[in-house]
């Protein structure tokens, strides 16, 4: 019986242990994609294109500096860029809403990618937000329509389009860019319906409990490329695109080139099609013994 009993000790501490490791691993990257250092889209940009011009305003209401959009030359090729912008500094992260787009951020990014199909330019998108600005100015001004309107917009749009998440992938206020042919994701970013906080605020009642709702809501990168939701995985140098923005940007560099090209060989015909079969294949249904 002590035998026995022993084992069951064991046994259960190697559990914990692995259990340990597991939260650790996954709110670790959920710390790393939340670095203050870290490269926003604006670092990539300088660093992967050139002659970036940055365009304002969605023609119906404000400018959002929470995404900038503008035309850029990537490999002598022209192209359009969306991307959240948190800003760096107590003034530039108020003046960027800390990265949490309003609707007319979104209809600021719909109207570049228009522009985009209109002139035949492929779409670049780099997702870092903790999610939509959930204030009442913005939900008066139709925050859920203009997410969901991009959703559907995006779904149809006949360039090639490329998404990579470069930080945090905040629910809705990432899926409003993030619906394209390839869906990258950095080594230390995560993506996820809510935050770790949040989700053990209300499923345990306990905020503190976000390394455990980390690991239960499979937000890493290579979470995701397990379940088929993203397409790619891109390195980071040793320690995190925080240590080295220039590494990090070549390494990016480097894997955009190679699947632009490769989305390059399909007909607009076909990408829509692609993409309707990829956002048709996003879920699972079923028991977890199933």
């Amino acid at each position: 019986m002590t035998k026995r009993k022993d084992a069951n000790i064991e046994i259960f501490a190697s559990q914990s242990s692995s259990h340990a490791k597991e939260f650790e691993h996954a709110f670790g990257r959920v710390l790393l994609a939340r670095h203050g250092e870290r490269p926003y889209t604006l670092d990539y940009v300088e660093r992967i294109f050139k002659d970036f011009t940055e365009i304002h305003g969605d023609r119906r209401y404000a400018n959002d500096p929470a995404i900038i959009c503008g035309f850029a030359s990537f490999h002598n090729l022209p192209v359009v860029i969306v991307g959240h912008q948190k800003g760096r500094g107590t003034k530039l992260r108020q003046y960027r809403n800390f990265g949490m787009p309003k609707p007319e951020g979104y209809r600021k990014a719909l109207r570049a990618m228009k522009l985009a199909e209109k002139f035949g330019r492929p779409v670049f998108t780099f997702i870092d937000t903790t999610g939509a600005y959930p204030g009442i100015d913005a939900e008066e001004r139709g925050q859920a329509e203009a997410i969901a309107y991009n959703l559907r917009e995006m779904a149809k749009l006949k360039v090639p389009v490329l998404v990579t998440v470069i930080g945090e992938g905040g629910s809705g206020g990432a899926l409003a860019i993030g619906v394209g042919d390839q869906i990258l994701m950095l080594e230390n970013a995560v993506y996820s319906v809510i935050s770790p906080e949040g989700c053990a605020a209300i499923l345990w009642k306990d905020s503190s409990q976000s390394d455990r709702a980390a690991t239960s809501l499979r937000l890493t990168a290579e979470d995701l490329l397990k379940e088929e939701l993203i397409d790619l995985v891109v390195a980071e140098p040793q320690g995190g695109a925080h240590v080295d923005h220039d590494k990090a940007a070549q390494i990016l560099d480097t894997i955009l080139k190679e699947r632009l090209s490769a989305i390059l060989s399909s007909t607009p015909e076909q990408r829509v099609a692609s993409r309707y079969k990829k956002l048709q294949r996003y879920g699972k249904w079923g028991s977890q013994n199933s």
